[in-house]
């Protein structure tokens, strides 16, 4: 099934979460987001449906091999682009924000090219 953008948003927050606490339950996830329990609630049941993530018994998250993909996939565009953007004057806000927004709709062909750009510029 395809995952929509929310999907992405809450997959992409999960894997920043682990990256920072080796556990993590959905309240971590709705206040990192500033989201409702109960919008979290059915974000979490709809990955866990679709076998993105894995909730154990004690409510502990953890990813799928399939979830971290594509959390790791997001995370990657993510902070590309952010660091291309600030890297050309734009504000860190605007950047991320912006980030955030063009993560989700750029084509894995552009953002190849868009990513070897960038790291050819850092050089």
């Amino acid at each position: 099934m395809a995952l929509h953008e929310s999907g992405q948003m809450y997959l992409e927050t999960i894997y920043i979460l682990l990256l920072q606490n080796a556990k993590i339950r959905a309240i971590d996830v709705g206040t990192y987001l500033g989201y409702t329990k109960p919008s979290v609630s059915r974000a979490v049941g709809i990955l866990k449906k679709d076998e993105y993530i894995i909730v154990d018994c004690d409510g502990y998250i953890s990813l799928t091999p399939s979830g971290k993909e594509i959390a790791e996939k997001l995370y990657e565009r993510h902070t590309v682009l952010s660091n291309m953007l600030m890297s050309l004057g734009i504000d860190e806000k605007t950047a991320t924000e912006d980030a955030c927004r063009i993560e989700h709709v750029i084509s894995d062909k552009s953002f190849n090219v868009v990513k070897k750009h960038y790291f050819d510029f850092k050089k």
